[in-house]
């Protein structure tokens, strides 16, 4: 259904995963399974800093509507419905937690050949209103998003940004924090890689003049194993190996290291997928 320039949230999404996607310094273990009548289970545990916690997860697919169902130890319960040709072009989410009743939430995606634009107005009295808009083609586009709370009539967000799409690289640049932050990434998918990529991205925040730096890159070992690494200007250098052990079933192992203070103890995480 996505024919355009695709939304504004996706804007430098790809370098942000590079970069990001996988690294943790926690304990996870998460084991799913599906079945041809459409639903799926999902369960995650996860140690933290010698603390415990999990979530069950299920979902529900039938033909246009996915239903998602999510249950936490601390006994919140999360609840989304995403119907899709509900309107030509056109995607609804409609999300509720409990026991936050006030956390309502339904959401409207329209994707034109030229155009996408996204609202979500949250499910209260005096609700906040989120409103995103994009231009252009899938190659390039230019877009805006902004978060407008009705209740004091002040918008407490607003962002811009350019995103350039080609199919061995992506770039964008996005300004953020109501003009306080400005974030330029880039991407390169390498063949000396073997489908791998390398990433750069500078972010500035102006209000400090502080400058970060990032550099990162993805290596294909083999068919299922994947190396990534990233370090930026603060000496914060992370590594991670990811093995693919069967079908759908992951193995990470990620590590994140301080090279201007190696006295300190490095941060270790481990992931394990399991999809039988």
């Amino acid at each position: 259904m996505k024919k355009g320039p695709g939304l504004f949230s996706d804007f430098g999404k790809k370098a942000k995963d590079l970069l990001n996607k996988d690294y943790t310094s926690d304990q996870k273990f998460t084991i799913s399974s599906s079945s041809y009548t459409g639903l799926a289970l999902t369960s995650n545990i996860v140690n933290k800093g010698g603390l415990s916690s999990g979530d069950v997860a299920a979902q529900y697919k039938h033909r246009n509507a996915v239903v998602d169902f999510k249950l936490d130890t601390e006994s919140n319960i999360l609840t989304t419905l995403t119907i899709t040709d509900l309107h030509p072009s056109a995607k609804t989410v409609a999300s509720f937690k409990l026991p936050d009743y006030n956390s309502g939430k339904l959401e409207v995606q329209y994707f034109h050949e030229h155009a996408t634009v996204a609202t979500a107005v949250g499910m209260k009295k005096s609700p906040a209103v989120d409103f995103s808009a994009t231009i252009g083609t899938p190659g390039i586009a230019f877009g805006a998003e902004a978060s407008y709370v009705t209740s004091s009539g002040e918008f407490t967000k607003y962002n811009a940004g350019v995103n350039m799409t080609k199919p061995d690289s992506n770039a964008s640049v996005v300004l953020a924090d109501k003009g306080d932050s400005l974030k330029v990434s880039y991407l390169h998918h390498l063949n000396q890689l073997n489908g791998g990529a390398v990433v750069g991205e500078i972010a500035r925040k102006f209000s400090t003049n502080e400058n970060t730096l990032t550099v990162g890159c993805s290596y294909l070992v083999d068919p299922h194993t994947l190396v990534k690494a990233k370090l930026n200007n603060h000496g914060n250098l992370g590594a991670l190996v990811q093995h693919e052990l069967r079908p759908k079933s992951f193995l990470t192992i990620s590590g994140a290291f301080d090279t201007k203070a190696l006295e300190k103890t490095p941060k270790f995480g481990l992931a394990l997928s399991l999809k039988p």
